[in-house]
């Protein structure tokens, strides 16, 4: 039997074989390329949803503190906003599965951690919190999913959120859990804001403003942390 080692057979078998490939490597590539812009899109939009959240969480806690005489209850924690989901204690359960404790949200924000915050710790001057015995003392104002808000019942919003509140820490009066008493106290009719907003995906934003007693409570200032 005589082989004719000019035949290309072979040849056109693996010309073949290398086109495949290259194309399910081309295919594999935009199938991946779609699913992340996907996956990205959405984490985008779940982002942005958190931010819109939290800032209609200020909206709304400044319509409740616009109709409380006594900001002092507020700063003690005795008085909170009506939008709230049951006690504070317990866990709440997110649609995906995360959930969140109140308590170490607070205690987070008053000392960087999830347990319990001495008045030492409160008043130990950091970079973050640089005003010593006029550091804020956060306490709860508001907490639920945002759908249950009585102004935002059309908003479909899937994210929680929840609202602390503490003395403007401008004042210079040595207590935070007590408004400025003096019209010269610089913090005087002045409060501080925390808002976070968590949703989907692990979406997570939060929020910082300053709202003023005046014939309603105006926005001073605000920025956001994360």
């Amino acid at each position: 039997m005589t082989v004719d080692v000019r035949a290309d057979n072979g040849v056109a078998v693996l010309a073949a074989l290398f086109a495949m490939l290259l194309m399910t490597a081309i295919g594999a590539a935009l199938v991946l390329t779609t699913s992340s812009e996907t996956i990205i899109a959405a984490n985008f939009r779940a982002s942005t949803e958190a931010f819109y959240a939290a800032d209609a969480a200020v909206e709304r806690a400044m319509v409740e503190l616009n109709g409380i005489a006594d900001w002092n209850a507020v700063l003690t924690g005795s008085r909170r906003c009506v939008f709230v989901d049951g006690p504070p204690g317990g866990v709440r359960t997110m649609a995906d599965g995360s959930t969140i404790v109140l308590a170490t949200m607070v205690n987070e924000a008053n000392c960087g951690r999830a347990s319990a915050c001495t008045a030492a710790e409160m008043d130990a001057v950091t970079a973050e919190r640089p005003w010593g015995v006029n550091n804020p003392r956060w306490q709860l104002f508001a907490y639920g999913p945002l759908a249950q808000s009585a102004s935002s019942e059309t908003t479909g919003s899937a994210c929680y959120v929840v609202v602390l509140v503490a003395d403007d820490p401008a004042e210079n009066d040595g207590n935070p859990l007590q408004d400025g008493v003096e019209t010269s106290n610089p913090g005087s009719g002045v409060m501080a804001l925390r808002v976070e907003a968590r949703g989907p995906r692990g979406a997570r934003k939060a929020l910082e403003a300053t709202v003023a007693r005046a014939a309603a409570p105006r926005l001073l200032a605000w920025r956001e942390l994360r």
